[in-house]
């Protein structure tokens, strides 16, 4: 009796307790995954960072990325060396282009920092549009500067960022372009619209980013080796 006892045990009772086992790491996993995205995922568009809307960030990458002479700027960079210039706070700003030929950059980002990038953006400002003296006239202009988009484009090492036609955003309201660069006179109303991703902070290692889109008036496509550390 002993023995069938011990028999049934490796028969029936033993695998089902490795089949408790193996349904109970399962079902964990799938719960740490859904409290922790994929390095590869996109955040949704209603997502923002520290507090900060979507919109809201845009104003501050377009302010950042306007504090800077030409000869100094993450825009005109040829090779990512000025990649930290300027960063604070939660999010890392990732510049786009000047011209439409390819640019790749290598940049070294802080772990733990969120993102954000613009696949093809936008300004409008009283300097590049005479009839966008009013705020209205400036926020409408962009949109229809950005109506045409096309061809978007985003890789993360290697594997592609889905729905990127969902992540158009606008700056919602007008703004002083030249906040933050210092002895520099206001540049308002200026606004701004485009299709922006943000996202979560990467493992720490190599990861290649990839990304850009077009304009009826312009192109860009970025190449960023990012060195998370």
């Amino acid at each position: 009796m002993n023995q069938d006892l011990n028999n049934m045990y490796f028969k029936i009772v033993k695998p089902l307790r490795w089949l408790c086992l193996t349904l109970f790491f399962a079902i964990a996993s799938v719960a740490v995954g859904a409290a922790n995205p994929p390095a590869h995922a996109v955040l949704p568009i209603d997502q923002g960072v520290g507090g900060e809307s979507r919109s809201a960030l845009t104003v501050r990458w377009w302010q950042w990325a306007a504090s800077f002479q030409y000869a100094e700027s993450p825009v005109s960079d040829k090779t990512g060396e000025r990649c930290g210039a300027g960063q604070e706070g939660e999010v890392w700003f990732l510049a786009g282009t000047y011209g439409s030929a390819p640019t790749s950059r290598t940049c070294t980002v802080p772990a733990g920092k969120h993102l954000f990038f613009p696949l093809i953006n936008y300004v409008v400002m009283p300097q590049n549009c005479s009839g966008c003296l009013t705020c209205k006239a400036a926020v409408e202009t962009a949109a229809k500067m950005t109506d045409g988009a096309m061809g978007l484009f985003a890789e993360l090492d290697g594997k592609s960022l889905p729905s990127l036609t969902d992540h158009r955003v606008t700056s919602g309201q007008c703004f002083n372009l030249s906040a933050r660069a210092v002895g520099s006179p206001p540049i308002q109303p200026s606004a701004s619209d485009g299709y922006w991703l943000l996202l979560p902070p990467l493992t720490k290692g190599r990861h290649t980013l990839r990304f850009g889109g077009s304009l009826p008036s312009l192109r860009q496509e970025l190449i960023y080796t990012l060195e998370v550390k």
